[in-house]
């Protein structure tokens, strides 16, 4: 009889885990606590790279659908001065699809295909142990027991208590983020600006950054150095008093760089927060985690990557061990805490250089990234 799995999240790293045991033919149960796919909006963009997102995209038999949805353009970079000057320019060659991006809503849809996800099935606590497998309670008082949780549910994961104390920690940077629409129409200079990718401006511990999604549709970043309670006193929901609040904490940069923050609409509040660089847990037999639930890191292009690929390894390691699931499982915790680990370690360095005192330290990452 096949193990009763469970993926908890549908997100990349879950849909993508689903997705490659659907291809070996092994049922799965995604639990997601939102009610419907188009629940609340999917966020930006995404970059996936040739040897992490993509390769599991090729594991999940996708990858041909998903070269015809990405978008190889948006790979172009442009950096400025908080003056405007354009430092850097540079532009993917013909061809090139190392990292393309491709939007989050149809990443979702793409692995979403032929699974059958149970919308509204919010987790409230897993029971590792319980005699007849690891115990699933509901947010609605309901019950299930599998034999394999996978907890893919995020920074503030339910899973996650069953393997491990650890909780994020606010990294000391926080992101606001607004958005522009139809941009090529409404704003055709700031879509001029940003071109076909993303631009970034960099200052004394503090960044714009505004990357282009699919539809005209273009996500911009405020990125600085502050206290968690920095906007004591400020009503998050009141557009104009954050723009305002934004636009002091910015000023004297150019105009192209403070439009981007003065024509946005809402603002969402994103302090960062990160898990332990060698978070790492004693393995419990039925539960394992996944993506940001195991390796929380600073969004720096790696994350979703990361995760997509471990939910792929980990299907393929379920799917060729009908026999021994456990110690299928223990031995992918081990290969994941050693590479999560890695890029941990990388990306909570990339951030304190991406925000910093010296802002030629972002440029100069940026010149070691596309050197490499």
């Amino acid at each position: 009889m096949r193990q009763r799995i469970a993926v908890v999240g549908g997100g990349p790293a879950g849909l993508t885990f689903a997705r490659v045991l659907h291809r070996h033919d092994h049922p799965v149960t995604v639990l997601e606590r939102d009610p419907a796919p188009d629940a609340r909006p999917p966020g930006g963009t995404l970059d996936l790279h040739e040897k992490l997102g993509q390769l599991a995209l090729d594991k999940a038999g996708v990858l041909a659908e998903f070269h015809a949805l990405s978008r190889p353009e948006g790979q172009a970079m442009r950096i400025l001065d908080t003056d405007g000057t354009v430092l850097r320019d540079w532009r993917p060659r013909p061809g090139e699809r190392a990292n393309p991006e491709i939007d989050r809503g149809q990443l979702r849809d793409l692995l979403l295909g032929p699974l059958d996800v149970q919308w509204g099935r919010g987790v409230a606590e897993v029971v590792p142990g319980t005699g007849d497998g690891v115990l699933v309670r509901f947010a609605d008082g309901g019950e299930e027991t599998f034999d394999l949780v996978v907890g893919a549910d995020g920074a503030w994961s339910r899973v996650r208590p069953a393997v491990s104390s650890a909780t994020p920690n606010y990294t000391g940077v926080t992101l606001v983020e607004t958005s522009l629409d139809d941009v090529d129409t409404r704003h055709p200079d700031l879509a001029r600006l940003i071109g076909d990718g993303s631009v970034a401006v960099y200052g004394v511990n503090r960044a714009i950054v505004a990357q282009r999604n699919s539809g005209g549709h273009v996500k911009v970043y405020a990125q600085f150095r502050a206290p968690l309670d920095w906007h004591l006193g400020l009503d998050l929901a009141d557009a104009e008093a954050v723009r305002a609040r934004l636009l002091a904490l910015f000023d004297g940069w150019a105009d192209p760089a403070l439009d981007l923050l003065r024509r946005g609409g809402a603002f969402v509040h994103r302090p960062l927060y990160v898990l332990p660089v060698s978070h790492t847990w004693a393995h419990v037999p039925g539960v394992t985690l996944l993506g940001d639930a195991a390796h929380l890191m600073p969004p720096l292009g790696v994350g979703a990557n990361l995760a997509m690929l471990e939910g792929a390894e980990l299907a393929e390691a379920v799917a060729a061990a009908p026999g021994d699931l456990d110690e299928a499982v223990r031995a992918f915790e081990e290969r994941m805490w050693a590479r999560a680990g890695r890029w941990a370690t990388i990306t909570v360095a990339g951030l304190e250089r991406l925000v910093s005192p010296d802002p030629t330290d972002a440029l100069a990452l940026f010149d070691e990234i596309q050197a490499s």
